[in-house]
């Protein structure tokens, strides 16, 4: 009985071991998907391009419609940022703020890892925290025709 016991007991243990770490791709997958999806959408619209402080894609001016179509098809959240300066700030996002008010306006957590490998005009993918809640996330810069980055492309799900 005890052998018995101990048999159900690691071949669970080892299922579990080996059923975690493809729970952490199948998110990571969606993050890319969902990234993948954000980034057609705004192709489709045309070139990225400031003005002023609003970011276009052609002649279509970054809007919440256009991320929050992207969470309707594919869930978790999705944001735009243009640079202002040594800033990236939200000018489309369905990311919500702890008031629960919307996150548009607000500035990239100066802190955040992806600030460093978004000014080098490379992606981050990894965690992030968003106004508190720790997301598996993507940022990917947005880079204009002469290839300056511009702003950045978020996506994330809750972990």
């Amino acid at each position: 009985m005890y052998r018995n016991s101990l048999i159900a007991c690691v071949l669970t243990l080892t299922c579990f071991i080996m059923l975690i770490p493809g729970l952490g791709f199948a998110q990571t997958d969606k993050v890319k998907a969902s990234m993948a999806a954000l980034k057609a959408e705004t192709t489709k619209l045309g070139a990225p391009k400031v003005e002023g402080n609003a970011l276009y894609f052609g002649k279509t001016k970054a809007s919440n419609e256009l991320v929050d179509a992207v969470v309707k098809k594919n869930g978790g959240a999705a944001t735009l940022f243009v640079k202002n300066g040594k800033e990236y700030m939200r000018v489309a996002t369905t990311v919500k703020k702890e008031d629960g008010k919307s996150a548009v306006g607000t500035a990239l957590d100066a802190n955040s890892s992806a600030i460093g490998m978004l000014d080098r005009g490379e992606p981050y993918y990894g965690d992030a925290k968003v106004f508190g809640k720790t997301y598996d996330a993507g940022y990917e810069p947005i880079k204009d025709a002469s290839g300056a980055v511009i702003g950045a492309y978020y996506v994330g799900y809750p972990k």
